[in-house]
């Protein structure tokens, strides 16, 4: 259980930080920064009523706010601090580069004032399956009699777990490209990067340089380096990466697993990387049926989370116990009412191609949900591989024609209903029109393969939506 320790803290007193952006990340940093004695400017894009209360709140500490104008470098600045989705091409940091002023995300100044006897953390990355895998391994640890916390992308502030009263044994940290992008000294106990498929391509310029963030998090691991055996890129970032002496790669597969690898044998979770003689022996983690849902990336995801336990130094048991304790957040392949013989399933989180491939992948035949904001994916090969699934398909949303195209193309043979309307209440139709479509036995699924921001506020809403007109569906008799 490695933890590289913290020397000396950086002395802030004077030091003069630009915090670039407010809201979850910026306002914390600030806040921090200034107790710890820097001069704090926070620049900001916006000048809403949300921004104008936040400024008016840290101009009370002595924190300087400027409103209405992110690209602008403040005279003196000696370092940048910056919220994860402030794209690199900005000019504030053009003009940081320029000035040679060095640029931290949020994740970086956590680890910067970490204390010397600092918990350790197990990161997870990945295109698909972050949140659900980070909440699979906290759970495991808290079965093992760990302190621990699911943090940093998911939603609880790294920098409130780190400056906060807790002590904790480890953290599970989740970790976005964004994220990884600006923390260039982070060094984790074991990490993980589940998948890799083209996302946040305009933000990162290229998917090589996307995968190039994400394999940051692999970089001075000391024990463990986690790879999806079924993505080579994921193997491929673990060969690349600068790690500590001992350091090991570890597989998962939903396959039988090799030394060093985790994978499923006969319905049983099983570890040959993590035991004595890996050539010959194997340990039983826990069976397929402890993890719910029980669908293929949700074993992968499991997998993960156990391979980072193990690594850890957790005992078999508690991988067990974890895992059946575990429940997923909403709107993840969450099954919401079964109507006649046919089940109802939300997983709007599905909001690119490959979410969405892997959840028609657990389920057939389908009568598939599916549209919104395309953010420049492409459709084919998702309607290749799930052709052969699909009973019928509803579209809805924006871009939905993106989609329609595609399976005019892969998959002629199959029913559509188009329908060209965006306004909120277009879900409850597409339930409907969806019911009409299914038989006994199908699954209606939702899983857009699109962002929700052209019809919903998020795709939690959009999740909700669709559960309430399934729960509306059921109350009248109708399937």
């Amino acid at each position: 259980m490695g933890i590289r320790k913290v020397s000396e803290q950086p002395d802030w007193q004077g030091k003069r930080v630009t915090v670039a952006g407010l809201g979850v990340s910026g306002v914390p940093a600030a806040r921090a920064l200034r107790a710890r004695g820097a001069v704090v400017t926070v620049v900001n894009d916006g000048d809403d009523e949300r921004s104008r209360a936040q400024a008016a709140e840290l101009e009370v500490a002595g924190i300087t706010v400027r409103l209405g104008d992110g690209a602008t470098l403040p005279a003196g600045t000696e370092l940048v601090v910056t919220a994860p989705g402030w794209q690199p091409d900005k000019p504030l940091f053009r003009a940081a580069a320029e000035a040679g002023v060095e640029i931290w995300g949020d994740v970086e100044l956590a680890w910067r004032l970490r204390g010397p006897d600092a918990a350790p953390w197990l990161a997870v990355t990945g295109t698909n399956g972050k949140t659900t895998t980070v909440r699979m391994l906290a759970s495991i640890l808290e079965a093992a009699g760990l302190k621990t916390a699911a943090v940093g992308n998911i939603g609880v502030s790294l920098l409130d777990a780190v400056l906060g009263d807790e002590n904790y044994d480890v953290l599970a940290v989740e970790l976005s490209s964004y994220q990884l992008h600006w923390a260039p000294s982070l060094r984790a106990h074991s990490a993980a990067v589940l998948n890799l498929a083209p996302d946040h391509l305009d933000w990162h310029g290229s998917m090589e340089a996307y995968a190039a963030d994400k394999g940051r998090i692999y970089e001075g691991n000391t024990v463990a380096c986690v790879y999806n055996v079924a993505d080579r890129a994921t193997e491929d970032l673990v060969r690349e990466a600068d790690v500590e002496e001992g350091c090991r790669a570890i597989g998962f597969t939903l396959s039988a697993p090799g030394p060093s690898e985790l994978g499923v044998v006969e319905g049983i979770l099983v570890d040959r990387a993590f035991v004595a003689d890996r050539q010959k022996n194997a340990q039983e983690l826990a069976e397929v049926a402890d993890v719910q849902p029980p669908a293929p990336h949700n074993i992968a995801n499991a997998l993960a989370a156990a391979a980072l336990a193990r690594a850890f130094g957790v005992a078999p048991q508690a991988v067990r116990d974890g895992l059946r304790a575990f429940r997923p957040d909403p709107h993840r392949i969450e099954l919401v009412e079964e109507i006649e013989g046919v089940a109802y399933v939300d997983d709007s989180k599905a909001t690119n191609t490959h979410a969405a491939e892997a959840s028609l992948a657990s389920y057939d035949p389908i009568v598939w949900i599916a549209g919104g904001l395309a953010k420049g994916a492409s459709f084919d090969e998702l309607v290749q591989a799930s052709a052969k699934r699909l009973r019928a398909v509803v579209l809805m949303g924006k871009e939905r024609g993106l989609i329609r195209e595609a399976l005019a193309r892969h998959a002629p043979e199959v029913p559509v209903v188009d329908l060209d309307r965006t306004d909120t209440g277009a879900m409850s139709a597409a339930v409907q029109e969806a019911a009409a479509l299914a038989r006994p036995g199908d699954t209606v699924l939702l899983a857009p393969a699109c962002a929700s921001m052209d019809m919903f506020a998020n795709y939690n809403k959009r999740g909700e939506a669709f559960a309430d007109a399934v729960r509306s569906l059921a109350a009248t008799g109708r399937a």
